[in-house]
């Protein structure tokens, strides 16, 4: 008896800050994803880009949701085990909304910096003008569409402005290559190159990297 084969698994919708990261990236780049979640930008990248693509991820189920995809994703933690990677084994490591998670953000960005010959970062941006507004009017913690969870539920344990991501970038000697000011529905015209501008205006930041010094 013929049995047929499994459909291949629909192509998922992509948010629209890692369809920014993924515009970053070169085709046939060995790329590391840090927190990669469900896989989505790998996936992405392997379908339109043809990458040599691996991720990390702390979540088991989202590790078994990427392997079931056919992704090569393994259970780690970027604070602990990034430090095992040798130095230059990517073209890219990219980190999306999850510097802002992480224990030590510092060391976490030097280490994708020597591991990578570039680095790709998205995060939230708590510079942005309405939570500023929330602060100032309602005396709590904001809650954004970009921002969704009440401050006890929140995995965000350093949250960042823009110009704190660009000043600690500085600090570590890390040069930026490019940066994109964006707000949820990926919008970049917000503040140009004004830095002070885009740090009140975009809902989050994304920067391309690599080690300067």
């Amino acid at each position: 008896m013929n049995v047929a084969a499994a459909p291949p698994a629909r192509p998922r919708a992509v948010r629209v800050d890692l369809l920014l990261i993924a515009d970053m990236i070169g085709a046939n780049a060995r790329v590391l994803d840090v927190g990669c979640g469900d896989g989505a930008l790998l996936e992405h990248l392997a379908r339109t880009k043809a990458v040599d693509g691996r991720g990390i991820e702390l979540s088991q189920g989202d590790v078994k949701e990427c392997v079931s995809r056919g992704l090569a994703v393994i259970q780690g933690d970027a604070d602990e085990d990034l430090a095992d990677y040798p130095s230059g084994a990517f073209d890219y490591v990219v980190l999306s909304q999850t510097l802002q998670a992480t224990r030590n953000p510092r060391r976490v960005l030097e280490e994708m910096v020597r591991i990578g010959a570039r680095a790709i970062v998205s995060f939230p941006n708590y510079g942005h003008w309405r939570v500023r507004w929330q602060l100032l009017l309602r005396g709590r913690m904001p809650e954004t569409d970009i921002l969704p969870e009440r401050w006890h539920e929140s995995p965000n344990i350093h949250p960042c402005t823009i110009r704190d991501f660009i000043a600690l970038c500085d600090e570590l000697g890390i040069a930026i290559e490019r940066q994109i000011f964006a707000d949820r529905k990926g919008r970049t015209s917000l503040g140009g190159a004004n830095r002070r501008l885009a740090n009140l205006l975009a809902e989050q930041g994304l920067f391309a990297l690599r080690r300067a010094r």
